[in-house]
């Protein structure tokens, strides 16, 4: 069993970058969902027009972005979506990576119940929402500590970030409302991948 990722102490385009060739997991009832990140998109907290913490914004909704690299994020988006987002640096500040996509590699078959409408392996996980509906992701893991959870983790397949050479970095999907800050290259995916999301 690989060892667990907890390196999340970096900045969040550091991290995001680490985290491209690790293993997120997702443990039910005993059973492993899991499958390896193909596709992040890094938030750089109060200056970011994009996140979620822009301009030190502080709400019940946004408040895991406070706490120490390493815990959750999870938010109800578009009132019916949650978004899976990694907490990164230090307490208070507010930053964070957003995993839009993985590669499924175990519980394939759940992974399908929980989203009935993917009718192709590469279509299972590649987006924000849909991989925290084929892995089950929901308010509930909000605030967990990725380090320590038997229910939420991460594993290290990887001991170094992929090299520059095998990283696509691009402009971040849906904050067109963020001006300049859209435009920024905060996306970061495995080049060639068939798992990301649309848009790449």
């Amino acid at each position: 069993m690989p060892a667990r990722f907890t390196a999340f102490s970096a900045d969040p385009i550091t991290v995001a970058r680490r985290l491209l060739g690790q293993r997120l997991v997702r443990v039910i009832n005993g059973q492993r969902l899991a499958g390896t990140i193909v596709e992040v998109e890094a938030y750089l907290g109060a200056d970011d027009a994009a996140a979620h913490t822009y301009r030190g914004r502080r709400t019940a909704r946004n408040a895991a972005m406070y706490l120490p690299g390493g815990h959750a994020y999870v938010y109800f988006t578009y009132g019916m979506h949650h978004c899976l987002n990694i907490v990164c640096g230090k307490a208070d500040e507010g930053v964070a990576v957003l995993l839009r996509a993985i590669h499924p590699t175990e519980g394939l078959k759940r992974m399908h119940r929980n989203r009935p409408s993917a009718k192709r392996e590469t279509d299972l996980c590649s987006g924000p929402a849909k991989l925290t509906q084929a892995l089950a992701i929901d308010r509930s893991l909000n605030e967990i500590d990725m380090c320590a959870s038997r229910s939420l983790f991460l594993e290290r397949l990887r001991s170094r970030a992929l090299p520059p050479s095998r990283i696509l970095c691009t402009r971040r999907i849906g904050v067109d409302y963020a001006q300049e800050w859209a435009d920024r290259p905060l996306r970061f995916l495995i080049k060639d991948t068939l798992w990301a999301s649309r848009g790449r």
